[in-house]
């Protein structure tokens, strides 16, 4: 599980401190619309700029992209959260049902629920700074806990266990695992203590009313403020006796009900044979690397849902609505497919596997902070195709930045003619004007939204970074340096995203407009992205290939990479101005 963006809605004084030491209680976020936000490669926390490794199903505000900015979702003109202004999002990996003649269908997503618990405790619970990020879970894993099948979220009671799976079902004639299970072989483990519950999936049919095969994911909810917001591995940890360690800091303790509509596939596999049909997006067939991503402010409404929280500001949304977005990546992630979307062949029970690279894919559209809401009436906010949930449609290029307002309803699939008939590949999508390695990311602040074209790989630079050329008379390059992103500081923050022109960005007309605003270092990012300032703070020397993006603005020059900045100083002046620098390029005459 991950967790980025930040805490985006508000709610009365009276919902702020709903805790105590002696009992629990909750808020539920239900969300509305036509299916999720978006599903798609995108993970701005693990890869961010580019295509994720697999692809994921979004809630939330519609400013979601592949680059977050810590205060990016505020400006999301809508949410597919009921609640307003609850403009966080939350992802999870998408599930497929693996047919039997080899080929791959997606499972449309039924619904979801996130709540927001405020466990019994004496310490205090604090809302969720913007930009924290947060991971729980292994995409590799694909072996059992050492716990067995219980769910575990104190660490009195043991390792950590905070993903589950739960299987409502008509008839529990028959175990939801069989009682001999090992977890290795093909289905799960039985949760000894929850007969309709367990780790990794079950080999029986989850056809609850409403409530068909569903997702269960805890969050952590101790922070250790020393690791800071975008420490994600390593910044969270599970509370101990109800308490969180001296110094760390107690959030609400978050947990995603994510339901798939499983009984669309009930004619096409027999349950209780020791093995199941669905695999998750990353590859996974045990269901043992369930992961998931957040970010939000909270109020206690009980089991009545957020949206019931007294004094709530801005008001609920029109459920006959729906807010969607297109997704970035241009690739088919629906309907019939010969193989899961990315680099991500099936894995084998009982065999972990290494982390995956993402594969590449054209990018192709991004939206902007202008969307809006629509009904289903409206066609306003429509792009020129959009892909749509649960049939085998094809998402194709968009012809400008704009919120998707809505999206087909989600429609049973014609799956047995769909399956025999999927011998062949499918089409492949269209390539995006710019040829196939065209990326196209957004990047935003609170005042301003820049649209980049990354293409990568690029041209190589006509001349080696850091030679005797320089951009401009008395400049110099001096190296490639990591950007950071914590408490929402960036390396060069005189002037952040500096407007020189969309899709004009190169490293000569960046160091001219920071040179006219007066610093005396210019840093280009993610090949359109342009930074001022007169120091690095919090940044680092890092291999030059890690700064490998091609400039919009020119082909001959290499500006940045994800989150590395091509960094460029006046000479005579970065001693002085810039002590983070000088200790990065010894050497280097100043």
């Amino acid at each position: 599980m991950h967790f980025s963006t930040p805490a985006l809605w508000a709610t009365s004084a009276a919902c702020a401190s709903a805790y105590s030491a002696t009992g629990r209680t909750f808020a539920v976020n239900h969300f509305y619309g036509k299916g999720p936000l978006v599903e798609g490669r995108m993970d701005p926390i693990i890869n961010p700029g580019v295509p994720s490794s697999h692809v994921h199903a979004v809630q939330g505000g519609s400013n979601f992209a592949l680059t977050m900015a810590d205060d990016q979702a505020l400006d999301s003109n809508c949410t597919s959260s009921l609640v307003k202004n609850d403009k966080s999002n939350y992802w999870t990996p998408k599930l497929y049902f693996h047919a039997q003649n080899g080929s791959f269908i997606d499972v449309p997503m039924f619904y979801m629920n996130v709540y927001y618990f405020f466990e019994a405790t004496t310490d205090k619970i604090t809302a969720f700074q913007p930009g924290h990020r947060m991971v729980v879970g292994n995409p590799s894993l694909r072996t059992p806990p050492a716990t067995g099948g219980l769910s575990i979220t104190d660490l009195s009671d043991g390792a950590p266990q905070p993903v589950q799976w739960t299987c409502p079902r008509m008839n529990t004639a028959e175990p939801l695992y069989p009682t001999d299970s090992d977890g290795l072989h093909g289905v799960g483990i039985q949760d000894p203590g929850n007969a309709g519950a367990g780790v990794g999936f079950p080999d029986q049919d989850c056809d609850g009313y409403a409530s068909p095969l569903r997702a269960d994911i805890h969050f952590p909810s101790c922070y250790d403020p020393s690791q800071g917001l975008d420490a994600y591995k390593t910044n969270m940890q599970f509370p101990t006796n109800g308490n969180c360690p001296e110094g760390w800091e107690h959030k609400p303790h978050l947990f995603y009900e994510v339901y798939w509509n499983t009984p669309l596939f009930a004619n096409e596999w027999t349950p209780g044979q020791g093995n199941q049909p669905f695999v998750l997006a990353n590859g996974d067939p045990t269901g043992y690397s369930l992961h998931a991503d957040f970010i939000i402010d909270n109020c206690n409404a009980g089991d009545s849902g957020m949206d019931k929280c007294p004094g709530l500001i801005g008001g609920l949304n029109d459920p006959s609505t729906s807010c969607n977005i297109p997704s970035a990546v241009d690739e088919q992630i629906s309907g019939v497919l010969d193989k899961l979307p990315g680099n991500n062949p099936l894995g084998q029970w009982g065999v972990p596997v290494a982390e995956v690279a993402p594969a590449p894919a054209t990018v192709v559209a991004s939206h902007s902070a202008s969307g809006s809401v629509g009904s289903t009436s409206s066609a306003a906010a429509k792009p020129s195709t959009a892909e749509t949930v649960g049939s085998s449609s094809t998402a194709t290029s968009v012809a400008s930045p704009a919120v998707v307002a809505e999206t087909a309803s989600v429609q049973p699939l014609p799956l047995s003619s769909a399956v025999d008939a999927a011998g062949a590949a499918p089409t492949a999508p269209p390539a995006a004007a710019g040829g196939s390695n065209t990326l196209v990311t957004s990047y935003v602040s609170q005042t301003s939204v820049i649209w980049t074209t990354v293409t990568k790989p690029g041209a190589a630079p006509a001349s080696t970074p850091g030679s005797s050329s320089s951009v401009a008379a008395g400049w110099s390059y001096h190296g490639c340096y990591s950007d950071s992103l914590g408490n929402g500081n960036r390396a060069l923050s005189g002037i952040e995203f500096a407007d020189i022109g969309n899709h004009e960005v190169t490293n000569t007309k960046c160091v001219a407009y920071c040179e006219a605003a007066g610093y005396s270092m210019a840093g280009t990012e993610y090949g359109g992205q342009c930074f001022c300032g007169n120091e690095l703070s919090g940044s680092k020397a890092v291999d030059e290939s890690q700064c490998n993006m091609t400039c919009e603005g020119g082909a001959t020059e290499t500006c940045g990479g994800s989150l590395t900045l091509s960094v460029y100083s006046k000479s005579g002046s970065t001693k002085r101005r810039s002590r983070h620098l000088h200790q990065h390029v010894r050497g280097v005459s100043t």
